[in-house]
């Protein structure tokens, strides 16, 4: 495990687990929390001994969003850069979860609100903890959605709730977020970190190669027409049917064993 002030990075069974980690802050984003993750997050596209990513917080919170005390501390400094966070920060590293070629996990911890649970909309699979919430709360502050939650919620739970959820700012609890499709499992908390990592392995050990592409082509179904998908398929499925991936798949089909893939 490698440290930081502000995030923790641990990899195991090819697995790299980045933790949020202002826990006296509940885990909201300062610059620096913002420019350490989204360059983790690039830094683990492009390690290829990396094929699957958790992301998480430490202590009670997964994220609860802006740091508001940075927020206003630079605003009453005159300091441009509380205007730019969104552009600078919030956007790239909702695209660096999104693109990143490899499944994302978020292992929701406790409360995530705003950006942190934008982060969590973002990712591939949600398992949350049983005392885990999640809060739009911009409009408390007199702001509009970010980070992509306007994209990704709607797509998760359907328009009319994530209207709702974001007009009253209401908490959803972790058994309310299962019902609605918010999150995909609830466990114990106790029992978060070891699930999370499970998945994450099963994942790591599988064909990573076609989880990239398979997280393509639904990027671009949920944004096109039909032909465009059937064409962003097809591409798909011509480019993954020449990977070793694919041939050592069958082949084990064949061979009635279990495949070794490669990410290749």
């Amino acid at each position: 495990m490698t440290t930081s002030d502000v995030l923790l990075t641990a990899d195991a069974d090819g697995v790299r687990t980045l933790t949020l980690n202002r826990p006296q802050a509940y885990n909201s984003l300062t610059v620096e929390l913002k420019e350490r993750l989204l360059a983790e997050l690039r830094a683990a596209a492009e390690d290829a001994d990396v094929r699957a990513v958790v992301l998480t917080g430490s202590g009670r919170a997964f994220c609860a969003g802006q740091d508001l005390k940075e927020h206003v501390g630079l605003l009453q400094a005159n300091d441009p850069a509380p205007l730019h966070t969104v552009s600078d920060h919030y956007n790239p590293i909702v695209h660096a979860i999104m693109d990143l070629p490899k499944p994302v996990i978020a292992a929701v911890n406790g409360t995530a609100a705003g950006a942190g649970a934008a982060f969590a909309y973002a990712s591939d699979l949600r398992i949350a903890a049983s005392s885990s919430s999640f809060l739009m709360a911009f409009a408390n502050v007199g702001l509009g959605p970010d980070s992509g939650a306007s994209w990704t919620l709607q797509r998760l739970i359907g328009l009319g709730r994530a209207a709702e959820l974001m007009l009253m700012a209401r908490t959803v609890d972790s058994a309310e977020a299962l019902r609605i499709g918010l999150v995909g499992e609830v466990v114990p908390d106790e029992e978060l970190a070891a699930r999370a990592q499970s998945v994450a392995a099963k994942l790591a050990a599988g064909p990573t190669v076609a989880y990239a592409k398979i997280k393509h082509v639904l990027s671009v179904a949920a944004q096109s027409s039909l032909d465009d998908a059937l064409a962003a398929e097809d591409a798909a499925q011509t480019a993954l049917g020449a990977t070793a991936d694919h041939t050592e798949a069958v082949e084990a089909f064949v061979g009635k064993r279990r495949p070794n893939f490669q990410g290749k």
